[in-house]
């Protein structure tokens, strides 16, 4: 066989650790080898046989003698397949001499020739695509995006009477997602969901609020006021499943995939999510209070307040530092609120003033003076 048959043939290859209690040599090492086991697997098996046929390749052998023991390793190329090969390789350790030396032989490992070749393919297309990239001008770049911008507005469609931007899967989907607008569902195409449809504003069209009651719909919204007002309408005319959120302060419209997957992973049944209450619709009071809770608990050690109205939807969310100044300017619609601080006289004594009925928070500091009309709510 020659050598460049048995590099494309070969699948695997036998490594083998040999130990001799004496000096032998590498013609000793090839003859106990096809030797001892002569005879011991079936004909299909046989050494000879196989190195015949081309199945094995020509069987090196690397050995050294030190001080009256000799040590090395032998290597066998094997184009069977991979139980043979394992069988083969067990054959090896069946060998008790060579020559006239006691000899003891291990199989070190059995390679896989081609995950090797495999692993340089990979490791070689690397190396050129990094410098097919460093060859990119960032014009070039711009152009391969407005491409790839090209292709996704060409696979947005429509929805609907009104003419919704939406996925092309939202007509034969069972599972809808509901988003704000346009950019969300360019968004998720991107990242291969093309089951969105966008209501385009807080006024939900009838084509999406009808359709509402014949799927399964997960509302997909903005992590910020927007996508509360969203919600809530979308609660009021449709039939939601499902509720899930950008990040706080996030828009669909700027998530990565991984943000995607996270947020429509954690998605929760309407019925858990505390602002699911319709307007007009009040929860009772110790109902308000573990919702209150709840929501404390939502927003803790995220350094923000949330200004919420007497069905517990949220008017306005602030930073504590900014809390004060916010309340100054409340009007009678704010009914509670809930941020990650300490309740001091001050902010006692500015919400008594506006009327807000409940204030919650980790903990309260130097409250001399409490209004009757006026529950403080703390978490420790």
């Amino acid at each position: 066989m020659g050598k460049g048959e048995e590099l494309t043939t070969t699948k695997y290859l036998i490594h083998a650790q040999i130990n001799a209690n004496g000096i032998v040599e590498k013609p000793d090492v090839v003859g106990a080898v096809f030797g001892q086991t002569e005879g011991l697997l079936s004909n299909d098996l046989d050494l000879r046989e196989l190195q015949k046929t081309g199945r094995i390749g020509r069987i090196k052998v690397d050995i050294n003698s030190n001080g009256g023991r000799s040590k090395g390793e032998i290597v066998i190329p094997s184009s069977l397949d991979r139980i043979e090969t394992a069988i083969l390789a067990a054959s090896l350790e069946t060998i008790n001499r060579v020559g006239p030396c006691e000899a003891y032989i291990k199989v070190l490992k059995v390679e896989d020739v081609r995950a090797v070749k495999r692993e340089q393919v990979v490791n070689r297309a690397k190396e050129i695509y990094k410098g097919m990239m460093e060859t990119v001008t960032p014009e070039s770049i711009k152009m391969i995006e407005e491409v790839k911008e090209a292709m996704r507005i060409h696979e947005i469609s429509e929805f609907g009477d009104e003419r919704l931007p939406a996925g092309p899967s939202v007509h034969t989907s069972d599972a809808i997602l509901v988003v704000e607008g346009r950019s969300d569902v360019l968004n998720l195409l991107k990242y291969g969901i093309k089951n969105a449809v966008a209501v385009e504003g807080v006024n939900i069209p009838q084509s999406v609020a009808e359709m509402t009651k014949h799927k399964t719909v997960t509302a997909f919204v903005d992590g910020d006021r927007g996508g509360e007002l969203i919600l809530k309408e979308l609660l009021q005319v449709g039939e939601v499943d499902y509720v899930t959120r950008a990040p706080r302060g996030k828009e669909v419209e700027d998530l990565e995939k991984e943000e995607i997957m996270i947020a429509l992973r954690d998605k929760a049944p309407v019925e858990q999510i505390f602002n699911n209450v319709k307007p007009k619709v009040q929860p009772k009071i110790e109902d308000k209070v573990t919702l209150m809770k709840n929501i404390f608990n939502d927003i803790e050690g995220s350094g923000t307040g949330e200004i919420l109205d007497d069905t517990l939807n949220i008017l306005k969310e602030v930073k504590v530092e900014k809390l004060y100044d916010e309340l100054k300017n409340a009007n009678e619609e704010v009914y509670a609120v809930i941020f990650d601080g300490v309740i001091s006289q001050r902010l006692v004594d500015i919400s008594s003033s506006k009327g807000i009925k409940n204030l919650v928070a980790f903990k309260t500091n130097n409250i001399v003076k409490r209004p009757e009309k006026l529950r403080i709510i703390t978490s420790n």
